[in-house]
């Protein structure tokens, strides 16, 4: 909408934070996405930046470095996974910083870097341009360093995410796939299933990084009481039955539960 006037002052640029697990059709969008911008009337760059690989840092046995544990096995939680207790209560989804240490802070890094803004700098530098729909009005928060400030061009619309499709669709544009994680914990039986039947190798990637998850914790996070797993019914994915239009109690991904307001955009 900014390339072809319709949001106005038009950006010097676009950022996507690429956390190294998004599933094959996000990756093709992306690029015709850039192809369509640039064809556009009024063109601006997309720039990648990344922080790490969320899958391979989610999946690394490190050792603790000081106090009376050191030399032992850490892992790092950075996805929201749910527990499954010892009484076998379930928890909801554990604490994450997937979308903090991979989503915000690459993207700070690099306009820090491209505006030279300096430690603690309190003029304000950049406008950010942040795609949250009127549907998701819950996610926009408003917790920048003081040198950048938000601006929802979708809230000033009161544009909802069918809106934002059906815009698309006016302009001959394809429509987009969904940007998530392809192990993301969010995902609805719905997502569970359309990926089973339309993206199979992925699907299948998830199964393995559930149980390698599961097994990880199980054999070096001794100080968590609990067994991990992808799905809130805490069953691994390879033995749920996802053909059936209702959802086993799975959390519905509507970003509701997307804290920071930033996955996804």
């Amino acid at each position: 909408m900014a390339a072809h006037g319709e949001i106005t002052p038009t950006p010097d640029f676009a950022v996507f934070a690429d956390v190294g697990a998004e599933p094959t059709e996000v990756y093709e969008w992306l690029e015709t996405l850039k192809k369509l911008i640039n064809a556009a009337p009024n063109p601006f760059p997309v720039y990648i930046v990344k922080h790490g690989n969320l899958t391979a840092d989610s999946l690394k046995i490190t050792t603790v470095s000081r106090g009376p544990n050191k030399g032992q096995p850490k892992v790092r939680r950075f996805i929201p996974a749910f527990g499954l207790l010892p009484d076998g209560s379930k928890t909801a989804a554990i604490g994450r910083s997937c979308t903090a240490d991979y989503k915000i802070k690459p993207i700070e890094k690099f306009l820090k870097e491209r505006f030279n803004i300096k430690r603690g700098q309190k003029d304000l530098v950049v406008t950010q341009y942040i795609g949250i729909s009127w549907d998701e009005l819950q996610r926009a928060k408003d917790n920048f360093p003081a040198w950048s400030q938000p601006r929802w061009p979708l809230l000033e619309r009161r544009m909802k995410r069918q809106e934002c499709h059906d815009w698309m669709a006016s302009m001959g544009y394809p429509e987009p796939p969904r940007s998530a994680c392809y192990y993301c914990p969010f995902h609805s039986d719905k997502e569970w299933r359309r990926m089973r039947e339309h993206d199979p190798k992925h699907f299948a990637k998830a199964i393995k990084f559930d149980a390698k998850l599961r097994q990880m914790h199980k054999d070096h996070n001794k100080t968590l009481r609990m067994e991990v797993y992808l799905h809130s019914s805490c069953v691994p994915l390879s033995e749920i039955d996802f053909d059936n239009d209702e959802d086993k109690g799975q959390q519905t991904w509507d970003f509701q539960a997307e804290c920071e307001g930033m996955c996804g955009v």
